[in-house]
């Protein structure tokens, strides 16, 4: 509550509450005349102004986001002890963010950019993030590439400028991106605004049972709303006129009260059928054929409330992929097993030691006495001891056991430790197959526009490696590049 006069007007003060004169008044000799040091009010606004801007995130800097609520819509007890998904019609609190991965924070929202599809789930259990994207799969498989990948979406070191060179040379070393690379210059690279376009978690996940017995899982949300998505000439039209079209879409759209929602999808994999497959279930590059694993529906969220401040509830808002709760478990694959790692401490280093206790990041039920002190701390227990202590009259309790420990055959892991570099001959498969999708869809010719008018910039030798990249899916691809690059 702001403080008030007893005539009811409020009462400006200091971060300290002591009352100032006026919000625009400093402390001088003379009319005018130096400043004064002792202006404690002025030399504070100063400082504080000085410290506003956190570190914009490293990737997904660009981004907005809205409040809502996830809501069960079918009962997936048979494949799951997850509370939140324990009955068909139980809600759970939600704040997603949608986000594009390489530009800064000030960049268009209609970039040609894999998007960045967030949900943070306050559970009676704890945060559940899900951490995803608006494609099935991504650029790599092997977690060391990840920063060097985007290194070459952003800025070259020696001009500061977008590269093409770079873009697509690191693209061509690494073919295993193909299949990404081809979703992305399709028009679906640009999506019109985020309510139209789908969230993926890429990433093989596991659902287990009270028992232990687990099915590796891969998540689809699918907007309600349907796709909608900017050619090349609109998005790029659009980034001068209006760079930030998706985010005053979502916060119009919410304020018309049409609130936007997305359906949710499980695929299903027993460890079983994950030995047979012609590809590794841990490969980030591949989708699950719907034939073999099709969607099984699980639940809806829908968006409905804007944040008040967008700092507070969307700036400061940190989606990791280690927030899981009991029934919901990572799996082996290699990118997620990184980013369980570098999203909490990326969040650390943005927002401090204790960005878990920042509003947007709380959990209503987090009770944790061991992390104590450190920056910004605003729950230190008081006297409540920082160990597990026999003396404190509130004893400590176990956890109940909600799940038991996976340790089937599946997932007893037996190996020296190697450097490891995954390869795999069956790069191509599944892009050739995307080729024929395109051109069904009649997307194969905005493909081609594409890639040609951003490659187009790029070194000569760089086009030639870019043709070859692409022959790999098709040399009908191949052919009707290098005629685009001719003209």
């Amino acid at each position: 509550m702001s403080p008030t006069k007893p005539d009811g007007k409020t009462v400006f003060t200091n971060a300290s509450g002591c009352p100032i004169f006026s919000p625009y008044a400093s402390q001088q000799i003379g009319t005018p005349g130096p400043l004064l040091l002792q202006d404690n009010y002025m030399i504070e606004l100063l400082a504080h102004f000085d410290r506003e801007r956190i570190p914009e995130r490293v990737v997904h800097a660009k981004g907005h986001g809205a409040f809502g609520e996830f809501e069960v819509t079918h009962d997936v007890t048979d494949l799951t002890c997850a509370d939140f998904l324990s009955s068909v019609g139980k809600k759970t609190p939600i704040v997603s963010r949608f986000s594009t991965v390489g530009g800064e924070s000030g960049s268009a929202d209609s970039a040609r950019d894999p998007r960045g599809f967030s949900v943070k789930l306050y559970t009676d259990e704890g945060i559940l993030d899900w951490v995803y994207n608006n494609t099935p799969i991504f650029f790599i498989r092997n977690p060391a590439k990840f920063p060097t990948f985007i290194h070459t979406q952003k800025r070259n070191p020696q001009t500061h400028l977008k590269d093409p060179n770079m873009f697509w040379d690191f693209l061509v070393q690494n073919p295993e991106s193909l299949h990404q690379v081809m979703i992305l210059f399709s028009d679906r690279g640009t999506p019109k605004a985020s309510r139209f376009m789908h969230g993926f978690s890429g990433h093989t996940y596991k659902w287990v049972k009270k028992d232990g017995t687990f099915n590796y899982v891969q998540i689809h949300c699918l907007t309600d709303q349907g796709i909608k998505n900017w050619n090349n000439e609109e998005s790029t039209s659009e980034a001068g006129t209006n760079p930030d079209y998706a985010m005053q879409d979502l916060f119009d759209t919410i304020e018309r009260k049409e609130f936007p929602s997305w359906t949710c999808y499980v695929q299903v994999m027993s460890p079983e059928q994950a030995e047979k497959l012609d590809f590794s279930v841990f490969d980030l590059t591949k989708t699950w054929p719907h034939k073999d694993f099709p969607l099984r529906p699980f639940g809806k969220f829908t968006l409905n409330r804007n944040p008040t401040n967008y700092f507070q509830d969307i700036e400061q808002a940190a989606f990791s992929p280690n927030n899981m709760v009991p029934g919901w478990e990572p799996s082996a694959d290699p990118v997620l097993q990184s980013r369980l790692f570098s999203y909490p401490d990326t969040q650390r280093h943005r927002l401090g030691a204790n960005y878990q206790q920042i509003p947007v990041n709380r959990c209503p039920v987090a009770h944790a006495p061991f992390q104590r002190d450190g920056p910004m701390q605003m729950n230190n227990l008081g006297e409540e001891p920082n160990y597990p202590s026999s003396f404190w009259p509130l004893k400590y309790s176990q956890q109940p056991a909600n799940v038991g420990i996976a340790a089937t055959k599946h997932e007893q892991w037996v190996g020296t430790a190697s450097a490891f570099h995954w390869s795999d001959d069956g790069d191509y498969r599944q892009c050739t197959a995307f080729w024929e999708v395109l051109k069904k869809t009649g997307q194969d010719k905005a493909l081609i526009h594409n890639i040609a008018g951003h490659a187009g910039a790029a070194k000569p030798e760089v086009r030639h490696a870019v043709v070859e990249y692409f022959s790999k899916a098709s040399p009908e691809i191949g052919e009707l590049l290098t005629r685009a690059f001719e003209q």
